[in-house]
C-alpha cells in the first residue's frame, strides 16, 4: 500500500475555562493563554539581549546562537538562559486570519480531475496521493488525525505540517537523503517514487502518552518490555528516558501494530542491514531534532519517521518530519517543576485535543464523535503556526488571496507537472 512521503509561564491555548470544561482535567495541569512565551533554552544568544524576539512582521530572528546541547542522555536543564517570544504583534492577525478560514479547510482535494496526468486519488488520514510517473504528489489536507480517525478540520493545518517537514528535509540532508524533488504549493509536495518499509519507526526520549500504543499507556499497564527495550520499574509518567528509544509500529490498515525490530527481520518486513540503517538513522534524526528544538526553549519528546527505498536502492526520508502531528514538544523551562509537582508539561502539540476526546467519549471505538469546539479547534491553529515561527524562524505567510485553496494547489501543482514529466 502506498504511504504518505515524503513554549515558563504560559502558552498559547484556549481560555483556561474552556480547556479545562474540554478536557475535564484541572486548568492548571495544562497549557494556559498568553501573548508571551517565556521560554528558558540551554543556550546563548548572541547581539539580542539574550532574546529571540518576535518582530511586528512576524519573523523570529536570533543571534548566533552557541552552547552545548545534552538532550539525549542526561537530565533537561533549562536553567542557562531564558529567551523571549514575544506574540503581541502577530496574534491578533494570526487569530482573525483562523476565525475567517474556520469554514474553508481544505479537507478533500480532487487532482485528478483536473490533471489527466495523475492517477487515482490514495487518501491517507491527513495526505491525498497522487501517482505522475516516477513522481508521488503529497497533498497535506487540514484534517486532524488521533486515534485512527479524524476529528476534526484545522485552518491552515495543511499548509503548517507541509512546510515544516521541507524545512527539516533541507535541514537534515547531513543525515539522510530523503525523497524530496519539488514544494511547488504551502500544502503541496512532490517527491520521487520509491518503495516504502512497511514499518514506522517512532523514537521516544519520555515516558507518556495517551493513546493505545503510547509509551505510558502500555507502561501503565504493567510492560517492561516494550518493542525490544526493556523499561525500568518506579517510572512516572512523563519521565525522561535514560537513553531515547525506538519502539517500531507496522503499517496496519486500521491500526498500527507494536513490533521489535528483531520481529521487523524475523518477518522479513526489512533486512537487517536495512533494518540498522534505519535505526541508526532515525536516532541521530531525532537528537539532531532534540538539540534544534531546545535551542527554542522546546523539547522534543517524540516523534514518528518513515523511510523507503529509491529505485537505485537508496534508503531515504519520506513522508513528514518533526511536525506537531508526528511529534510532541513540552515547554523546556518550566519541564522539571511541573514534573516535580505532578502536572502535566506545558505542551505545543495536539495532545490537550486528544484529551479533549478521551475525556468525552471511546475515541477508538464509538461510531460517532462529538463535535470538537470551536474555540479548541482555532487554539489548535494557532499552537501550529507559533511552533512553525519558533522552529524555523519563518513567518508564517497567511492567504492573501481569495482563490480557493485548492484551485491553488491545482494551478501549482499542474505547473510544476509540466515541467518535471
Amino acid at each position: 500500500m502506498v504511504a504518505a512521503m515524503m513554549m515558563s509561564a504560559a502558552l498559547v491555548t484556549a481560555p483556561s475555562s474552556s480547556i479545562e470544561a474540554a478536557s475535564g482535567l484541572p486548568a492548571q495541569g495544562l497549557p494556559r493563554c498568553s501573548a508571551k512565551l517565556r521560554l528558558r533554552a540551554a543556550t546563548s544568544v548572541v547581539g539580542l539581549s539574550s532574546r529571540v524576539a518576535l518582530s511586528s512582521a512576524g519573523r523570529v530572528s536570533s543571534g548566533k546562537l552557541r552552547g552545548r546541547m545534552e538532550v539525549a542522555g542526561g537530565r533537561v536543564n533549562a536553567a542557562m538562559v531564558s529567551s523571549t517570544v514575544d506574540l503581541n504583534a502577530r496574534r491578533p492577525e494570526v487569530e482573525t486570519a483562523i476565525d475567517e478560514a474556520m469554514d474553508n479547510c481544505i479537507t478533500e482535494t480532487y487532482l485528478n480531475d483536473a490533471i489527466p496526468s495523475l492517477g487515482p486519488k490514495i487518501r491517507g488520514k491527513v495526505r491525498d496521493i497522487y501517482e505522475a510517473g516516477d513522481y508521488m504528489v503529497l497533498v497535506t489536507t487540514d484534517r486532524q488525525s488521533a486515534f485512527d480517525r479524524v476529528l476534526a478540520s484545522v485552518p491552515f493545518k495543511g499548509q503548517v505540517l507541509n512546510q515544516t517537514s521541507v524545512w527539516w528535509f533541507d535541514n537534515t540532508k547531513h543525515i539522510t537523503d530523503n525523497a524530496v524533488v519539488s514544494a511547488p504549493d504551502p500544502n503541496v509536495t512532490i517527491a520521487k517514487k520509491c518503495t516504502v518499509f512497511p514499518v514506522e519507526f517512532v523514537v521516544r526520549g519520555f515516558v507518556t502518552g495517551s493513546t493505545s500504543t503510547s509509551l505510558w499507556t502500555v507502561y501503565n499497564n504493567g510492560v517492561r518490555n516494550y518493542c525490544g527495550n526493556e523499561l525500568a520499574e518506579g517510572m512516572k509518567k512523563n519521565e525522561k528516558l535514560k537513553a531515547n528509544i525506538i519502539t517500531p509500529t507496522t503499517k496496519a490498515a486500521d491500526h498500527d501494530l507494536p513490533i521489535s525490530g528483531d520481529e521487523i527481520i524475523e518477518q522479513g518486513l526489512m533486512s537487517k542491514e536495512d533494518y540498522e540503517e534505519v535505526k541508526d538513522k532515525a536516532l541521530a534524526l531525532f537528537k539532531f531534532g532534540q538539540e534544534v528544538a531546545l535551542k527554542h526553549g522546546l523539547l522534543l519528546v517524540d516523534t514518528k519517521y518513515e523511510f523507503g527505498k529509491t529505485s537505485d536502492g537508496t534508503i531515504v526520508l519520506i513522508d513528514e518530519v518533526h511536525t506537531p502531528d508526528s511529534s510532541r514538544y513540552w515547554i523546556a523551562s518550566s519541564y522539571e517543576e511541573r514534573q516535580s509537582q505532578g502536572l502535566e508539561p506545558e505542551n505545543i502539540d495536539k495532545e490537550f485535543l486528544r484529551l479533549w476526546f478521551k475525556s468525552k467519549c471511546d475515541p477508538y471505538n464509538d461510531k460517532v464523535l462529538p463535535e470538537a469546539p470551536k474555540e479548541l479547534v482555532a487554539e489548535l491553529s494557532w499552537r501550529y503556526i507559533v511552533l512553525y515561527e519558533t522552529i524555523t524562524g519563518n513567518k508564517f505567510m497567511l492567504p492573501t488571496t481569495k482563490e480557493s485553496l485548492h484551485d491553488r494547489i491545482v494551478r501549482n501543482v499542474q505547473d510544476t507537472l509540466h515541467r518535471l514529466l
